[in-house]
């Protein structure tokens, strides 16, 4: 992008996504997630209301009157964030490229984290680690995470160890990790269960809207990781069904990897809109807590 559109996409995005964080979102992101425990807050006169497992009976004996303890949610959470800047994101139908959906979803991420006074950090990665922002809070942080990801130039195929090696190395802590990815990308399956035993994590799966339905008609693709452009006929029968059986064989070996290390991922399609997805998923992690 030329600076003048890259300054205009990254304040579209501010503006949208902090929008629907402010309308929608953001008290679904705050119940979807535990903070890291209960911390004392004060010690107060026990009401009719109070259970009465609660009362201090060190200050009862000593003040002569029932007291109870009270305990509030110690909130802050840090959010990683690990994105793929691969050839493949290069790729999307309509207006919207997976890269810039990835941005936005980044944005929407960070600005729920923001409202709810979280740390939040990125890892960008294609083959290599391409980008490192530790975890911080503030708008600053966000918007040059969503600026990074629309401007860095890249050239390599998606190899997601790399990125969860360097996520491990960095992150000692529990930390909430989106992994967002097409994943066009094979290995990863041992360390992904490593980080999902240590992380709350959370694969979020970007796909283009061409890679299952693409339209009957003389289609150029971008490399895909690392490969050679080219124009491929989806008017032929014969390619287009084999192209849509890799993809559904694709998507369906990914659906038996989340679903042996129980992650629950969300799927969202560049261009459409992707905040019902999450909303979706909030909710889902909210039911989940409450049980």
């Amino acid at each position: 992008m030329q600076a003048e559109e890259l300054l205009k996409e990254v304040r579209r995005i501010k503006i949208r996504t902090n929008r629907i964080v402010e309308e929608v979102i953001g008290g679904e992101y705050h119940s979807a997630f535990k903070g890291r425990g209960l911390e004392f807050s004060e010690v107060r006169e026990y009401v009719a209301e109070d259970d009465i497992r609660s009362i201090d009976w060190n200050v009862t004996a000593r003040m002569g009157t029932p007291y109870v303890k009270r305990f509030v949610e110690e909130r802050e959470l840090t959010i990683q964030l690990l994105v793929d800047l691969s050839d493949s994101m290069d790729f999307g139908a309509g207006k919207r490229l997976k890269r810039e959906t990835c941005a936005e979803i980044s944005g929407l991420l960070g600005f729920s984290a923001i409202k709810n006074n979280d740390k939040i950090g990125l890892i960008g990665f294609s083959d290599k680690i391409e980008e490192y922002i530790p975890p911080r809070k503030g708008v600053r942080t966000v918007l040059r995470m969503v600026r990074d990801l629309l401007e860095i130039e890249t050239a390599g195929g998606t190899d997601i160890s790399v990125a969860l090696e360097h996520l491990l190395s960095v992150q000692r802590r529990r930390a909430v990790v989106f992994l967002i990815s097409d994943f066009h990308a094979t290995g990863f399956e041992n360390i992904l269960k490593m980080a999902s035993m240590k992380y709350d994590l959370i694969p979020v799966w970007v796909d283009s809207g061409l890679e299952l339905n693409p339209p009957r008609a003389m289609i150029p693709l971008l490399p895909l990781e690392g490969g050679r452009p080219r124009t491929v006929d989806f008017s032929s029968r014969r390619i287009r069904e084999m192209y849509m059986q890799a993809a559904m064989k694709h998507r369906e070996q990914l659906n038996t990897v989340f679903s042996k290390l129980g992650l629950d991922y969300i799927s969202v399609t560049a261009g459409t809109d992707m905040y019902h997805s999450f909303r979706r998923f909030f909710e889902k992690r909210k039911r989940k807590m409450i049980r």
